[in-house]
């Protein structure tokens, strides 16, 4: 997955899209916590909140030197919601 994550298209790929389905799979498990978190950007999230899949999927994009699946096993550490 490294070699692609280098790429400007990874969310083009089959990884890319992996990333995604892991992170929408999250959403849907009431496991982990994904709600959404506060954006300043309200021009694209009028209600300043922005979706969890889309907070990940930005941070992914912007810091390239970030392993993907690293990220996401990470994430679901920090997300899992324990009783």
């Amino acid at each position: 997955m490294a070699n692609y994550k280098k790429k400007a298209d990874f969310f083009d790929t089959e990884e890319g899209n992996d990333f995604i389905k892991a992170l929408k799979t999250m959403v849907k498990d009431n496991s982990y916590y994904t709600e959404p978190t506060f954006s300043a950007n309200s021009e694209l999230y009028p209600d300043q909140l922005i979706p969890f899949v889309d907070k990940h999927v930005q941070y992914i994009s912007n810091h390239s030197l970030v392993n993907p699946q690293h990220y996401l096993a990470n994430l679901r550490i920090i997300t899992k919601v324990r009783r």
